[in-house]
């Protein structure tokens, strides 16, 4: 299993391989690491915090060769949040996210679509798994208009931000999601804190009434956030929010760890059909 890292120190992110990756004429940059079908953790603002890091280093450790694009801040860094703050604002104006409109997709989504293809081609298997969180988390959805795409996660998903019974997404992709989901019996497994100030139970109510019984919601209680995190998320976030990273309680027993557990297994179970489960 992944070394034990400080989460209260940044992350040089030295097991990863940094790759300058261009599709669609636009390049980003995206840390790679290990062996098997592709999964691409979308990182939560601020950016890709050592809590990001560890849980990409789950996936790794679980058989699967993560693909963890830079999209905003500073990488490695714990978040901190005045600096925090100042991504937040950025991404929020920015034309990559349009982090307030209620019935369109980002136009990153697309560029994810396509990393979605490329690392499918590079790792083979059946398909890729992603994972989106917080300001990333409705991006896995997205990327189900691509058909490399077969295990979406959705993790506290906080776009748009002043409209929460939206989805981020238009009616005639969710509608294009639903189909295919039913079409190869696939599903989409997303995660919450009953308390989220950020996404709250109309957002998990919209994308279940647009998607049905393949949208597999779990909701976790607020006791189970872990309460010692970093300034960002404890003076800027301040409600429980990251399921599987900053607020993931990393003991056996904890509802956080077998959140990410079942994420695991759902990636096993959907690119290593006739595998071994989670590593």
């Amino acid at each position: 299993m992944a070394q034990q890292r400080s989460m209260n120190e940044d992350d040089p992110l030295d097991d990863f391989t940094a790759r300058q990756i261009t599709l669609d004429g636009i390049e980003k940059r995206v840390y790679v690491v290990g062996q098997g079908p592709a999964v691409i953790v979308m990182t939560e603002m601020p950016g890709i915090s050592p809590h990001v890091a560890r849980f990409a280093r789950w996936v790794r450790d679980a058989g699967f060769t993560v693909y963890m694009p830079s999209l905003f801040g500073r990488d490695g860094a714990v978040p901190g949040a005045e600096e925090g703050i100042a991504v937040f604002k950025r991404a929020c104006v920015s034309a990559e996210f349009r982090a307030f409109a209620a019935n369109e997709s980002s136009p990153v989504t697309q560029w994810l679509r396509a990393l979605a293809r490329f690392a499918h081609a590079e790792c083979g298997g059946p398909g890729v798994g992603a994972i989106g969180m917080c300001f990333t988390g409705n991006f896995a959805l997205s990327m189900m208009l691509e058909p490399a795409m077969l295990a979406p996660v959705v993790c506290q998903p906080s776009l748009p931000m002043d409209k929460p019974e939206a989805t981020n997404m238009s009616p005639d992709e969710l509608a294009s999601v639903r189909e295919r989901l039913e079409r190869e019996d696939l599903t989409v497994m997303a995660y919450r804190f009953e308390g989220d100030r950020h996404c709250r139970a109309q957002r998990f109510a919209a994308f279940s009434q647009a998607l049905g019984e393949r949208f597999v919601a779990r909701v976790l209680p607020d006791s189970a956030a872990n309460t010692n995190t970093p300034p960002f998320f404890a003076q800027v976030v301040a409600s429980p929010h990251s399921v599987v990273t900053a607020h993931l309680i990393d003991e056996a027993g904890q509802p956080t760890v077998a959140a990410r557990d079942e994420i695991l297994a759902f990636f096993a179970q959907r690119l290593r059909p006739s595998g071994s489960g989670v590593a």
